[in-house]
């Protein structure tokens, strides 16, 4: 049986940034916003994604607006730089907050 409050919990599942989300994505925003910046070599020993799919979920969020990314050459190899956006970093906050809302009000917690 749902208890009265059910509909609170509804709507923080339903406020959830789905963008974020993804296990993918919350890693990679997970360990920008505990580092000013980070270059893609790191990111992807750090969740273990392939090149490949590093570079479509960092797509994504570039896209959206959470990452920003600065492309260059070290020693005449590309090198990718990333960093959360103030943007960002506010979504992932707000995303915490409406996890840890949507985890309280779960019955038994």
């Amino acid at each position: 049986m749902l208890s009265p409050d059910s509909e609170n919990h509804d709507n923080y599942i339903t406020e959830i940034d789905r963008i974020i989300h993804e296990p993918a994505r919350y890693l990679i925003m997970a360990y920008l916003s505990v580092a000013e910046s980070a270059d893609a070599i790191f990111l992807q020993r750090q969740t273990g994604l392939t090149w490949g799919n590093l570079s479509s979920h960092l797509s994504k969020l570039e896209s959206v607006g959470y990452v920003a990314m600065v492309k260059d050459f070290l020693d005449k190899k590309p090198h990718t730089m990333l960093q959360m956006t103030e943007e960002g970093r506010k979504a992932f906050h707000n995303y915490r907050d409406k996890m840890k809302q949507a985890l309280e009000e779960l019955p038994g917690s």
